[in-house]
């Protein structure tokens, strides 16, 4: 199921492991999270379901790119996918982020736990993607 050297399978399967991780890794990490990012439980519009919309496809576009990123380099192994994935995290995640914090005056630990969540959704999805292959 390769199309133009990507494997839409291998997207997609890595996408909703991203998706699931960041469920699990936010349902844990909730209240630390919601306390870091000034977020009142008591208000928040539960119902909505557009910022879920908006990970998922983040999610399956992050995952595309990922696996032309592999494809391209080669490595598609899961020891490459891995350092890829870090490479990547390190390299434009932190990076973005710590910068985009810092401006909105958010706390370190926001930064910290969102950063934390980015490694394990790219690490998820390497292992995917080089289990499956891109």
């Amino acid at each position: 199921m390769a199309f133009a050297g990507i494997n839409y399978l291998a997207v997609l399967a890595a996408g909703a492991a991203g998706f699931v991780f960041g469920a699990i890794y936010y349902t844990t990490l909730g209240k630390p999270w919601m306390a870091a990012a000034n977020i009142n439980p008591d208000t928040m519009d539960r119902k909505n379901p557009v910022p879920f919309i908006v990970a998922a496809v983040a999610q399956l576009v992050m995952a595309y790119f990922l696996a032309g990123m592999l494809g391209h380099l080669g490595d598609v192994t899961i020891r490459g996918a891995l350092i890829t994935a870090f490479f990547i995290w390190l390299g434009f995640v932190v990076t973005t982020m710590s910068v985009n914090h810092r401006f909105q005056g958010a706390k370190p630990m926001l930064t910290v736990i969102d950063c934390g969540h980015w490694l394990g959704v790219l690490l998820v999805m390497g292992v995917v993607l080089s289990l499956i292959g891109v």
